[in-house]
């Protein structure tokens, strides 16, 4: 198998690609100790039968440019094929602010195939190419060198095997009709919005059993100073602090360091130095917040009158919809959301895009009281009123 390490190889090899419809693209990487990920290794496949189209590209050797690569991603006559594609985006996208195009994600095509939610690569292998991925290098450290043959080999089958899954589900899509579904999908996948966190935002990612506004404007700025100095450090929030040990600070709210030494969720390097400073910083601005400029938490639903028996009806709507169209309900609206619909909600994911013309339509003809359910032998169905 070859490995390219210049990048005068990379571009021979893009070059060689682009004549292609389409290339299979992977990475390995590691974040367990970083805020971005590092990249260690792309993998790439031209179409074939054979490991002869398949590459290793290796960003660690050497001092290669992957400006070739990200050519290739904006080269719109060819197809780039991913299986699970958000992680590998992320990665292209905060070193260069690229997104390929077009992006094809094997994942999202098998979803609407009826392979089901978040569908791993080893099934889609096993079931479409009738071969087994041999898994004993994945939770490898793929920044060591050199790489071994085991690890070469199991980085390469990612790609290699990927070309049968797109060929395949390719052929499906054109088939069923859904290729819009998988465009409006991969949407959300090419948004600038899905990588970018802006430090004021991180509060909206931690789970709080409060929801007083003076406790979140707390929270918002303990999350705020975890993201700007997990960020400019390079190092996971997780090392910074935990979500556990940022809300026991927003309910203790420390004034001084002796007060933040008797947290005891707080790692024993955030009780020092750089970190404690930002936290008590934190805490007093989080106290001393204007009241129009608290958070507000989404109060929306509190006081929604939901039908339960009409929920119900949603609910078996919502599977024999599903098990119709050979998609996961879980894919099209979860129980929450039936309840918001059974009360009154119409801006719901599953009353827009291909949802709709799963389920939506249908759920809200239900809600108006325009159709009726009724079992057939062992099936559920839609009878006009």
């Amino acid at each position: 198998m070859k490995t390219i390490t210049t990048t005068a190889e990379l571009e021979a090899y893009c070059l060689e690609a682009a004549k292609h419809d389409y290339v299979t693209v992977d990475t390995e990487f590691l974040r367990e100790r970083t805020y971005y990920s590092k990249l260690c290794l792309i993998q790439l496949a031209m179409p074939g039968t054979d490991d002869s189209g398949a590459v290793l590209v290796d960003p660690i050797v050497g001092n290669m440019s992957l400006e070739p690569l990200y050519k290739l991603f904006r080269d719109t006559s060819v197809v780039k094929v991913f299986h699970a594609a958000r992680q590998d985006l992320e990665i292209f996208f905060v070193d260069a602010g690229v997104f390929p195009e077009p992006l094809f994600d094997t994942q999202v095509a098998a979803m609407v195939c009826g392979f089901g939610e978040q569908v791993g690569y080893e099934t889609l292998v096993r079931k479409i190419a009738d071969q087994a991925v041999d898994k004993t290098s994945r939770f490898t450290d793929w920044s060591r060198r050199p790489l071994s043959d085991a690890q070469a080999k199991y980085a390469l089958a990612d790609v290699t095997h990927l070309r049968q899954v797109y060929e395949f589900l390719a052929a499906q899509l054109n088939e069923n009709g859904r290729a819009r579904w998988v465009a409006e999908e991969l949407e959300i996948l090419t948004s600038p919005e899905t990588y970018i966190t802006t430090p004021q935002d991180a509060w909206k990612r931690v789970k709080t059993r409060t929801n007083s506004s003076k406790f979140l404007a707390i929270v918002r700025e303990l999350a705020a100073f975890r993201e700007e100095y997990a960020q400019s450090h390079d190092v996971p929030r997780s090392r910074v602090y935990k979500d556990d040990a940022l809300v026991e600070l927003a309910s203790n709210k420390p004034k001084n360091h002796e007060e933040l030494g008797r947290a005891r969720l707080l790692l024993r390097d955030a009780r020092k130095g750089e970190i404690a400073d930002g936290i008590l910083k934190a805490v007093q601005v989080g106290v001393n917040c204007a009241a129009n400029d608290m958070p507000q938490p989404d109060r929306s639903r509190d006081k929604l009158q939901v039908n339960p028996a009409l929920a119900d009806l949603l609910r078996v709507l919502l599977k024999a919809k599903t098990e119709s169209a050979g998609v996961a309900a879980k894919l099209i609206a979860p129980a929450i959301d039936l309840d918001g619909i059974a009360a009154g909600l119409r801006d719901m994911p599953a009353l827009k895009g291909w949802r709709r013309e799963v389920f939506g339509d249908d759920a809200i003809r239900l809600c108006e009281g325009k159709i009726a359910l009724t079992a057939v032998g062992s099936d559920v169905k839609v009878v006009e009123l």
